[in-house]
């Protein structure tokens, strides 16, 4: 985990990002009010700890493409395999529309794709 601590300033950049793009996003749907242009201490902290296992995931990306294809590419590779089910099931079980669901699942892969060119823009410092 040294390689949070050693980059740190790109993880909270992208996390600023991150929730940035949320709050436009968020804000080109109509909705208002703190909560939900994302600007909590929670949503900071909880971001943040996402955006930190992701730059880990992009620190060990085998060099299989070009390096945007990889930094790209495990985003939405992530967002398909731990986002959505996550997504799905938490508001379906909350009785959320189908349209709702494809909204915040579409939300997360804003995120995480603004995330991913800014970790990948600032560069990431493999742990040593």
């Amino acid at each position: 985990m040294i390689y949070i601590v050693q980059n740190g300033w790109q993880i909270i950049v992208a996390t600023l990002i991150g929730l940035a793009v949320g709050a436009a996003y968020h804000a080109a749907a109509g909705r208002r009010g703190r909560i939900a242009l994302g600007l909590t201490i929670t949503n900071f902290i909880a971001e943040a700890w996402l955006t930190a296992i992701f730059a880990g995931a992009l620190i060990l990306a085998p060099p299989k493409a070009g390096a945007w294809v990889m930094a790209i590419g495990s985003a939405v590779v992530i967002w398909i395999g731990f986002v959505v089910p996550a997504a799905v099931v938490s508001l379906h079980s909350r009785g959320s529309a189908a349209g709702a669901v494809a909204a915040e699942c579409g939300y997360w892969l804003a995120v995480m794709i603004a995330e991913a060119v800014v970790l990948h823009a600032v560069g990431l410092v493999a742990p040593y």
